[in-house]
């Protein structure tokens, strides 16, 4: 027997599983780190007591306390993290009913209903906040790729055949939104299957309005599974190496606003097709996945990482939106409930909707994990 290759075998192992999980806790550390700080940060001008910072979940690493009384933790389990505040039963932010605390003026129950709502909507609004300027610093930096977003082919019996575009088109808008690339036509179309949309294309000297219903295909995610996808029929030739433009600091956040509402509406067109049955469920992604999507990236350049992180920034901020009780978005429906009551729902329907809230959280981390085991194995 070799015992160089039998010595060989378990560090390769190692090393492999140290290039998934180092760059995925690297970038999901990075994000958690920015939502609670958003929600540390308007707490703190709201006049909460912030009682603990945590990155990460179970046994701490190393803790230390700030002049406000922070205690500012790294933890065992750096899947996650959160912020207590004074008055808090939990990490989830889930009232203490039992406690005198809440009834402390520097307390989050204490506070005015649209202070508790600005501090848990501050998480996602963060989130979203890091995406542009992540996106607006590359697109500064790095520029974004030349491509006109004109019609060099038209492939036959496809969704542009049927609409009328020709060779030559340039497509202006589509659905109303400027259109300055093909990569950005291309976003749009893929994420749209089967909807009709309406492009403004100019012709020659005449600017007319097209209707297409891009055609869907599926197409390999690149881990077993498959990915639906809209599909519209035209191709732009590419000739020589890609160019790349750098955008002025206000260009470059326009279009990271952009790149950013893009993944939201991208998001959610999918969760619609999903309830309509247009979209298969095997599609949602769980931390196995989403630590190889983070360790091809890093193979790949620091900038497709930084990149993927805007990217699951966005995700994460609108996941926290979701109205289920543990989630921020669960928060928000509270509060929004109490306004329109005038007064806070009672102490045993917050309880059972923390519950149903927790089981419905436990539910889809099932789902997305056997979506991950099933594609890795069949990958």
């Amino acid at each position: 027997m070799d015992l160089n290759a039998l010595l060989a075998s378990p560090f390769s192992q190692i090393e492999t599983i140290l290039w998934y999980i180092v760059p995925f806790l690297a970038v999901m550390s990075f994000i958690v780190f920015f939502h609670e700080l958003g929600h540390f940060l308007v707490a703190r001008w709201c006049g909460v007591k912030v009682e603990a910072f945590s990155i990460g979940f179970g046994k701490e690493i190393y803790g230390w306390d700030d002049k406000h009384g922070t205690h500012w933790r790294i933890a065992i389990l750096p899947l996650g993290g959160y912020v207590r505040f004074k008055g808090d039963a939990d990490p989830t932010s889930r009232p203490d009913f039992d406690s005198e605390e809440t009834q402390d003026p520097d307390s989050f129950p204490a506070k005015p209903l649209w202070q508790r709502a600005l501090i848990v909507a501050a998480g996602p609004i963060a989130n979203f906040i890091l995406a542009i300027v992540i996106f607006a610093g590359m697109y500064s930096i790095i520029g974004v790729p030349v491509m006109e977003p004109v019609v060099d082919d038209v492939l036959p019996n496809s969704a542009a055949e049927r609409a009328g575009f020709m060779p030559g088109d340039r497509i202006l808008e589509v659905d109303g939104e400027r259109i300055d690339s093909f990569a950005e036509l291309r976003q749009i179309v893929a994420t749209n299957p089967e909807k009709t949309l309406q492009f403004k294309v100019k012709r020659g000297e005449r600017v007319i309005t097209l209707q297409a219903r891009p055609d869907f295909r599926e197409v390999p995610d690149g881990f077993g599974g498959k990915i639906r996808i809209g599909v519209l029929g035209i191709t732009h030739k590419v000739t020589g190496p890609v160019k790349y433009e750098r955008k002025g600091p206000i260009e470059a956040v326009m279009l990271a606003g952009k790149s950013t509402w893009r993944i939201v509406a991208g998001t959610m067109g999918y969760l619609g097709q999903l309830v309509a049955g247009k979209q298969s469920a095997d599609q949602l992604a769980g931390p196995i996945r989403i630590a190889q999507v983070t360790s091809q990236a890093a193979s790949v350049s620091l900038s497709a990482l930084i990149s993927l992180a805007a990217v699951l920034s966005v995700s994460i901020g609108l996941i926290n939106l979701f109205p289920i009780p543990m989630l921020d978005g669960g928060h928000l429906l509270y509060y929004l409930i109490e306004a329109v009551r005038g007064r806070p729902l009672s102490e045993s329907a917050q309880e059972f909707g923390f519950k149903v809230g927790l089981m419905l959280v436990l539910a889809l981390m099932l789902i997305a994990t056997f979506n991950d085991l099933k594609h890795l194995f069949s990958s």
